[in-house]
């Protein structure tokens, strides 16, 4: 009996597995990795991942066999391939329990959202005040240099530098987008120094006016399934404790 195959669909499965597998190990990817997962013989996933990158989705790191994603691999991932994960339960209600604290400032619950974000995406969190041109609040940045992609003490000076700076960093943030979130991945950022960064943001509001924004700025390899979903909910959280004020 003869098999009809997907070759699109099979091509996407593996896309996703390999850019899945890259988030969690931070090391290329061969195509005996993922091989089991598709009943597969591992010759067929390397044609695959070569088909692949020759569509520019992945790239040939060394001289070894293994593939990991590109920034056009990633956009592809986020805009067509993700299923995104409802945020845990447990997380929403460490999340709530944090806003049930006493906070009389603006100030004090726009420190205490970055430090949440930080805490739960284990990236860095910021948030930014529209009427505050140049001033944002962050924190966790030493969770991004933690990263394998910023053991280089170059790449470190340079995101801290870029970071110190913020007036780039403010005007990307504070861009207008349409949706609940925006995703800047690698190169889309349009800045040398945030090369191996992606950013997601997200608004809030203050009485039903949009008034800033929420970001998460981590590598290009980061947990997009579960940061996309948990950024939302937060603005929306966030939005409902600033009622108060």
């Amino acid at each position: 009996m003869v098999r009809n195959v997907d070759y699109d669909s099979r091509r996407r499965a593996v896309l996703t597995a390999a850019i899945n597998k890259y988030i969690q190990g931070a090391a290329p990817v061969a195509s005996d990795d993922i091989a089991a997962e598709f009943d597969l013989s591992s010759a067929t996933i390397r044609n695959i991942f070569a088909e692949l990158e020759d569509a520019g989705l992945l790239k040939h790191p060394y001289t070894s066999g293994g593939r990991v994603p590109t920034d056009k691999g990633y956009r592809y991932y986020v805009d067509f391939l993700l299923s995104q994960v409802e945020i845990l339960d447990e997380e929403k209600e460490r999340i709530i329990k944090e806003y049930h604290q006493e906070i009389s400032r603006l100030e004090d619950a726009l420190e205490k959202t970055s430090e949440i974000i930080s805490v739960i995406t284990h990236y860095a969190g910021i948030v930014s005040f529209l009427e505050w041109h140049d001033r944002f609040f962050y924190n966790g940045i030493s969770r991004i240099l933690e990263q394998p992609e910023f053991q280089s003490l170059t790449k470190m000076r340079l995101l801290i530098k870029m970071i110190e700076d913020k007036q780039h960093l403010i005007e990307i943030i504070n861009r207008d987008f349409s949706g609940k979130v925006k995703v800047y991945i690698g190169a889309e950022l349009g800045c040398p120094e945030m090369e191996n960064c992606s950013l997601i943001v997200s608004s809030y509001q203050i009485k039903n006016r949009p008034s800033g924004r929420l970001a998460v700025l981590g590598p290009v390899r980061m947990e997009y399934r579960h940061i996309i979903p948990t950024l939302e909910y937060l603005s929306g959280v966030l939005t409902e404790a600033l009622t108060r004020f």
